[in-house]
């Protein structure tokens, strides 16, 4: 075929995307529309916001499949663009699901989608309606620019992400078919801008900590409150978690997270930069410790390179006129990739230092217990996704392109549901695709949550050009 005749056959592909789309923020309207679909786990109902997509997948030629789950009103979207063949699908997965709200804590409807100052304001603005926006809105450009493609292009949006039940490790055991693909993109990676609203940093997750619940309970007896006692099982417990509130576990650096520090340290000025090298490479105690201090400021980066403790939960009491014979604190860890649960039991054991506190699992015969099992288990079975594939590379040279940012492996500090694929051995990468700053990322699962449009808008550009030279013929 002659050139001339490629013309008509490249040019939608091409075509800037503002030019396929009249809307002037795209993204950033449809970000608005799914927020004002209340998706709060629990309950987590994604059925309507689903039957949402379907509407604007489906007049594209879309294959829709919505997989009902045994709890109701959750449901899974899929919309598959179809290639023709010649290469293994690529997946776009995003979570429909957000965390509740105290809603007085806003000075906006959390659920109103509102656009104002140059931001979408909401919850899942930024985790992760906002990556469901801009993956959305990638894809569905493919079909709008008629870009013909070697590999069917699948979009998922997930439920249960963060209630876990019937998340996509239940979808897995079932529908693995719809869901096979050679790589995958998820939310993970972060796009960090600093105080000169320039963006420093891209960061794209190969790897995720994974969740671990520890039960703390302190015995003591049981007697009437007029006639306390001084092995009281509450006190006992909080002066248990005051030597928790002052411990910290000690940084376990992974590949990964070293190749992200070191990159910190070339993009910063000292001392800032010679904290990020004395970290990585120092083999001076006292320099690493320093180290570990000053980055350790920044709470992302402090979470990053360790174990992470966090209470949760406290369970104490019944009457008000008894003093209990036990008290429970549940504290959650996110834990770096090789770490055996085994090991933080004996770890916080020895910082408590109390023969009347106990460090356990949850018992393997409740619904927790069980999770937790599965859990190490599954987290025995990862390994970090390899970052030799087209995927990757397309996504880590559109980034740069676009934010003049270097571009680094993470380990990412949080679960994600990744776990269904990589625990399958496909790679899965993950980002939240738009620029943010400090400040911003703090309101995620917090209060007055936000996105700036223009990041939106970014994000969605790079996405979609990451597709076409992965996916187009």
């Amino acid at each position: 075929m002659r050139f001339s005749q490629l013309i008509p056959v490249l040019l939608p592909a091409l075509m800037p995307l503002a030019a396929a789309e009249p809307a002037a923020h795209p993204t950033a309207d449809l970000l608005a529309e799914l927020i004002k679909i209340d998706t709060s786990n629990p309950p987590g109902r994604s059925a309507p916001l689903h039957e949402l997509l379907a509407s604007k997948f489906r007049p594209l030629g879309f294959e829709i499949a919505i997989i009902p789950t045994p709890d109701g009103g959750k449901t899974h979207f899929f919309a598959r663009l179809k290639g023709d063949g010649t290469k293994r699908p690529v997946l776009l997965a995003a979570h429909s699901d957000v965390v509740g709200v105290e809603r007085e804590k806003w000075t906006l409807d959390p659920f109103g989608g509102t656009i104002k100052d140059g931001y979408v304001y909401g919850r899942g603005a930024i985790d992760f309606k906002g990556g469901l926006a801009v993956f959305a809105e990638s894809v569905l450009s493919l079909a709008r620019n008629h870009v013909p493609l070697h590999r069917d292009v699948i979009f998922l949006s997930e439920a249960d992400e963060e209630g876990a039940t019937y998340n996509t490790n239940w979808l897995a055991q079932s529908h693995w078919d719809q869901m096979d693909c050679e790589f995958a993109l998820n939310e993970g990676g972060w796009v960090i801008k600093g105080a000169d609203e320039k963006v420093r940093y891209i960061s794209i997750s190969t790897a995720d900590k994974s969740g671990l619940n520890l039960l703390v309970t302190a015995k003591g007896t049981s007697t009437h409150s007029s006639m306390p006692r001084p092995d009281s099982a509450i006190f006992i417990l909080a002066k248990a978690l005051a030597k928790l509130a002052d411990y910290d576990t000690q940084p376990k650096l992974i590949p990964s997270t070293r190749e992200f520090f070191l990159t910190l340290g070339k993009t910063s000025q000292p001392p800032q930069s010679d904290y990020f090298f004395n970290l990585v490479n120092s083999t001076d105690p006292q320099l690493v410790h320093e180290a570990d201090v000053e980055i350790s400021k920044d709470p992302l980066l402090h979470a990053i390179m360790r174990n992470t403790i966090a209470p949760v939960f406290l369970n104490a009491g019944f009457r008000g006129n008894v003093i209990p014979g036990s008290a429970q604190a549940t504290i959650n860890f996110r834990t770096i990739p090789g770490t055996d649960p085994r090991e933080l039991i004996t770890e916080l054991s020895s910082v408590i230092d109390d023969p009347r506190v106990e460090v356990s699992q949850p018992p393997f015969n409740t619904a927790e217990g069980a999770r937790a099992v599965e859990n190490t288990r599954q987290a025995a079975r990862l390994t970090p996704s390899r970052v030799d594939t087209d995927l990757y590379r397309a996504l880590a040279r559109n980034a740069q392109a676009t934010w003049s940012a270097p571009v680094t492996q993470y380990l990412f500090q949080a679960g994600t549901d990744a776990g269904a694929w990589r625990s399958r051995g496909v790679p899965v990468y993950g980002i939240y695709p738009y620029p943010i700053s400090g400040g911003d990322l703090t309101r995620m699962h917090g209060n007055d949550e936000r996105v700036p449009i223009e990041s939106l808008e970014q994000g969605t550009q790079v996405i979609y050009k990451t597709l076409l030279e992965v996916a187009a013929q």
